[in-house]
């Protein structure tokens, strides 16, 4: 059974995680960070002690997590001893065999959402999806997870990432289309604000009928004088205008053949 765990990491992903399970009531022993200011914010709410120097990062811990950029991981593990302790990482796009080597057991703990140090958030429907070196790991990592989701999934590394390149298109893309389009209002002196029921409406309508059901616009039915307006709108914006015309292209491509 897991009960005490040493947190790598004290970004947006880590600060979340790293509360859910203190609120869980785990122990966290430490956090570890490469600056001070960021392990010692997450220490104080985690009422633990921190360290920035990897070579004292504790490894007395039931479970390590390693909740840094993908970059990081391999050069903090090539620096740690990790022996037969359970370690994982939180990554959507490394393979678990990236932990091999460095202990017998290993794993992922992936919780699919997006984070942000200063909102908090609630893991209950959050899947966390997870994957193991052994039966006895996976069981380990699933209990942990299901304290703090009623969504656990046993996942493999290529599905996985799939799931993590589907993330990037369907968070971390809309997300920027939020702010081109806050840019686009903003400069004709209209609030923002004004969108949002339109996204909120957006996102529903997805969580009760299939995206290709859902899609509107002058795109889908290929209103060519609309969309000729908006581009000329765009004349002063070159690259607003090339994103605004490829990805109408593929919504009329998508739409100009019924769905199978």
């Amino acid at each position: 059974m897991i009960q005490t765990i040493t947190i790598i990491g004290a970004g947006n992903l880590a600060t979340r995680l790293g509360t859910a399970l203190y609120q869980a009531g785990l122990q966290i022993m430490q956090v570890y960070s490469r600056t001070e200011a960021s392990a010692v914010a997450l220490a104080k709410q985690l009422n633990c002690d921190f360290t920035v120097e990897i070579n004292k990062i504790c490894l007395d811990a039931d479970l390590l997590i390693f909740a840094v950029k993908d970059d990081a991981l391999e050069g903090l593990l090539g620096q740690l001893a990790c022996n037969e302790k359970l370690i994982v990482h939180t990554a959507g796009s490394l393979p678990m065999s990236v932990l091999a080597g460095h202990s017998c057991n290993y794993g992922v703990f992936y919780p699919l959402q997006t984070f942000s140090k200063q909102r908090e958030i609630s893991f209950k429907s959050i899947p966390i999806c997870i994957e193991a070196s052994s039966p006895e790991t996976l069981a380990k990592l699933k209990a942990l997870a299901s304290l703090l989701s009623n969504q656990v999934e046993e996942i493999n590394s290529a599905q996985r990432q799939s799931l993590h390149l589907a993330a990037v298109f369907t968070c971390n893309f809309v997300n920027h289309f939020y702010y081109l389009g806050q840019q686009v209002v903003e400069e004709s002196g209209v609030d923002f604000n004004l969108l949002k029921p339109l996204i909120v409406e957006t996102a529903a309508k997805v969580m009760e009928v299939l995206p290709f059901d859902a899609q509107t616009g002058p795109a889908k039915r290929f209103d060519e004088a609309i969309i000729n307006k908006h581009l000329k709108i765009l004349e002063q914006q070159p690259e607003l205008q090339e994103i605004y015309s490829f990805v109408s292209k593929s919504i009329f491509e998508a739409h100009k053949i019924p769905n199978k």
